[in-house]
């Protein structure tokens, strides 16, 4: 699995985590927020985006993406479940290197391509608790922005 940063083109895992690392280290007064959410759409098959970013509260960010294309699923509820557990795998992933790197002020927060209206609904208590039962904070529209927004742009 390799990750995009628009300034900086393809990256491995471990390079955008020392990118994010390299970031908070050139203002470290500031506070920070660590963001993982996705977003897909179907054509032929179903493209997947998960962004990772990195939010320099009050004052920009920088986010990172990496896509996969899955044959087409049957439900919307499959497809937003698919969504929460990539997301899920690559904030488990980045709070391991967090435990390791020292950065143990720095929580993970997952955002959900859910909302109270619309189809997806009924799947919000659901998908919290797994996240938060997963030891991450989650966030659901309309302050999903790492899903609705940064995830989405690179679905379409």
């Amino acid at each position: 699995m390799y990750f995009v940063s628009p300034t900086k083109g393809p990256m491995s895992f471990g390079a955008m985590f020392e990118d994010i690392c390299e970031y908070m280290t050139e203002d470290p007064h500031s506070t920070y927020k660590l963001i993982v959410g996705s977003d897909s759409q179907t054509r032929d098959d179903v493209c997947f985006v998960t962004a990772v970013v990195i939010h320099r509260l009050g004052k920009g960010g920088r986010y990172f993406y990496t896509k996969t294309h899955v044959k087409k699923m049957p439900s919307l509820r499959q497809r937003i479940f698919y969504e929460a557990h990539l997301s899920l795998d690559v904030a488990s992933r980045l709070a391991e290197e967090i435990s390791r790197n020292g950065q143990s002020d720095l929580n993970v927060e997952i955002h959900l391509d859910v909302g109270r209206n619309g189809e997806t609904k009924n799947m919000i208590r659901e998908l919290v608790q797994e996240i938060v039962g997963s030891g991450f904070a989650a966030k659901i529209k309309p302050d999903a922005y790492g899903a609705s927004q940064v995830a989405d742009k690179y679905s379409k």
